[in-house]
């Protein structure tokens, strides 16, 4: 399988969420995610707060080691439920500022280009430090792809029409899942790449089949939330 080069997989994760929100209007920034109480507006201003963290953590090279990968990384989450509740309000309230939802979309049309060439630009031998962890820059890409990927099809339930996200940043969010779970995991046949990050980031539960398949296995579902 050919290498997947870090910030070309992140170009294409958040060139694949500017397709989705790009061409909508404010009704269509108001339609609901996956993300329970997000509407598509809340969860692009949650998007650019990583985009914006990438930025950061780019400009800020730290010592080695590493103390996680771009696997290891997801374990420290879900954060608990009140840390995760008080976020989605902060999230809500902070889009809410906005005189309009599009000025959102403006706003991630200047930061996300800005961190893909700070990506592409960033010494891969460099270590950087973000939420709290200390992570190679090749990895911190990883992370960022994956969750501009599942946030990708968290944004499109009601946007029939959206284009789905892009290969190889697809490639990226399903190795980092695969890596959660057990070497002997053999994924049910019927599961396409979407089908497997929605059900391992819980955005859609297994069903007894999957369970049937999955064996032992299934109870490591959700892998993250």
């Amino acid at each position: 399988m050919t290498a997947i080069r870090p910030d070309e997989a992140l170009a294409q994760a958040y060139d694949g969420i500017t397709a989705v929100v790009g061409g909508l209007d404010d009704a269509g920034l108001q339609r609901a995610t996956r993300c329970r109480g997000w509407l598509v507006a809340d969860l692009l201003l949650h998007v650019l707060g990583d985009a914006q963290r990438a930025l950061v953590a780019l400009a800020s090279p730290v010592d080695g080691p590493a103390d996680v990968d771009d696997v290891s990384y997801w374990r420290d989450f879900p954060a608990n439920d009140d840390e995760a509740t008080r976020h989605a309000w902060w999230v809500r309230r902070s889009a809410a500022a906005f005189d309009r939802p599009t000025g959102i979309v403006q706003l991630w049309r200047e930061t996300a280009p800005a961190a893909v060439r700070a990506a592409a630009s960033a010494d891969p031998e460099r270590y950087v430090t973000t939420q709290g962890h200390v992570l190679r820059v090749p990895d911190l890409l990883a992370t960022l792809t994956t969750e501009a990927v599942v946030h990708h099809l968290d944004l499109t339930p009601e946007l029939p029409g959206a284009p789905p996200p892009g290969p190889l940043a697809v490639r990226v969010a399903v190795a980092s899942m695969e890596g959660l779970l057990s070497d002997d995991t053999v994924r049910p046949t019927a599961w396409n790449d979407h089908d497997f990050l929605l059900k391992a980031t819980g955005r859609v539960p297994l069903t007894d089949r999957d369970r049937l398949e999955l064996g032992e296995s299934a109870g490591w579902f959700p892998l993250l939330g």
